[in-house]
C-alpha cells in the first residue's frame, strides 16, 4: 500500500468526495484505510461495566484505499505516489507531479 499512518489524504470517490483528512490506521490485508473525519457511521451502544456509558456513538469506518489519494500541500491537490531508489539503496516514496520525496 502506498499510504502510511499519519499521511494526509484527499477522498476522490464516494459520499465524502473532496474531504481532506489524516490517515489514522492502515488495514493492508483488506486494502482499506481509516481517515479522520471521513465515512462517519453511528453505532448504538449499550452501557456496560467497561465503558460505563451508552448512547449513540459516531466513529470513522474504513474506506477502500483506491478511493483516497495522497494530498500534497505544495500542489494543494491529490497526487499520485511512485517509488524511487536513492544512491544509498534506500527506497522512498515520491510525488509523480512534482518529483519531490514524500518520506
Amino acid at each position: 500500500m502506498r499510504m502510511k499512518k499519519g499521511d494526509t489524504v484527499v477522498v476522490i470517490a464516494g459520499k465524502d468526495k473532496s474531504k481532506v483528512g489524516k490517515v489514522l490506521q492502515v488495514l493492508p490485508k483488506v486494502n482499506r484505510v481509516i481517515v479522520e473525519g471521513v465515512n462517519m457511521v453511528t453505532k448504538h451502544q449499550k452501557p456496560n461495566p467497561r465503558t460505563q456509558q451508552g448512547g449513540i456513538i459516531r466513529h470513522e469506518a474504513p474506506i477502500h484505499a483506491s478511493n483516497v489519494m495522497f494530498f500534497e500541500k505544495k500542489a494543494n491537490q491529490g497526487v499520485r505516489v511512485g517509488y524511487k531508489l536513492l544512491q544509498n539503496g534506500e527506497k522512498v516514496r515520491v510525488s509523480k507531479k512534482t518529483g519531490e520525496v514524500l518520506d
